[in-house]
This record gives structure tokens, sequence and C-alpha cells, in this order.
């Protein structure tokens, strides 16, 4: 039998500007977040912030489990591939019962 866990796609809204702070020569810059997407699983939340600094976009991608965040940086050029591989994994996990 097949459990699939309700997960809930919300858009946030971005009053304040979410922001990266990043050092460089002493200065600090700021990434405002372009465009941000909240899932919400049973006992995770994921934060998916589109943004851009120096180097072009990327999609920041941040887990929250009870209080703990990992975060990666997904560069926009390599979103696609991720997203059929994800895309891939699904197709076979629903061939899997």
């Amino acid at each position: 039998m097949h459990t699939r866990i309700p997960i809930l796609f919300t858009q946030i809204p971005v009053e304040e500007p979410q922001e990266m702070r990043e050092t460089e020569k002493g200065e600090e810059k700021r990434h405002a977040a372009l465009h941000s997407e909240k899932v919400m699983g049973d006992r995770k939340v994921f934060f998916l912030d589109l943004k851009q600094n120096e180097r072009g976009r990327f999609i920041k991608i941040t887990e929250e489990v009870r209080g703990h965040r990992d975060t990666i940086m997904l560069p926009i050029e390599n979103a696609l591939d991720f997203l059929e591989a994800l895309q891939n994994l699904m197709e076979i996990e629903a061939e899997m019962d």
C-alpha cells in the first residue's frame, strides 16, 4: 500500500526582504529573496528562496526540523537537472508499491 505524507505548498508574502549576509573585502552585502515558497510536511518545514548575487541566481533550500536548520544553495543553471532527478525519484517510488 502506498502512503503519502500530506504536504502543503504556500507562498510566503515577502513584506520585509529576507536577507543573506556575505562579507567581501570587509563590506557586508545583502541578497534579498526575489521570491519565496514554503513547503510544510509532518514535522519538517522547507523554505525555498530564489535569490541573486554577483555570480547569478540561485535557489536557497532550507530544511527546518525541531528548530535545527540545514541549507543548500542550488545554482539556477542546475535547477532543471535537479527537478528532473527529483521527478525520476518520485516516479520510481510510485512504481514500488
